[in-house]
């Protein structure tokens, strides 16, 4: 009986890719070879092969000041660092701190 394939259909950064590629040209693998392997790891661990964390509250507030597009700023802290958003200077930043 003939393997039977079947075809993924990705969507992936344009960067991650080419990066990838790159390295995988160098181990003298391609993107399929690769993906097949990620695939039969999987089933042989019955698990992912590494293991996803969680990001950081920071790096979760860092991703979500980039999808609003609020501007990366220094802000005034108290001796606790608790940060000080005048409304009338930042008014996107004090809507999404407040509001969400």
């Amino acid at each position: 009986m003939a393997n039977r394939k079947s075809k993924i259909k990705v969507k992936i950064d344009t960067n991650v890719k080419e990066l990838a590629t790159e390295l995988l040209d160098s181990m003298g693998l391609d993107q399929t070879t690769a993906i097949d392997m990620f695939y039969r790891q999987i089933i042989t661990e019955r698990r992912l092969p590494f293991q996803p964390a969680a990001e950081s509250y920071s790096e979760q507030m860092l991703s979500l000041i980039r999808y609003k597009n609020i501007p990366n700023i220094t802000l005034p802290a108290d001796g606790n660092g608790n940060a000080f958003i005048d409304r009338e200077d930042y008014p996107e930043l004090y809507d999404w701190a407040v509001i969400g």
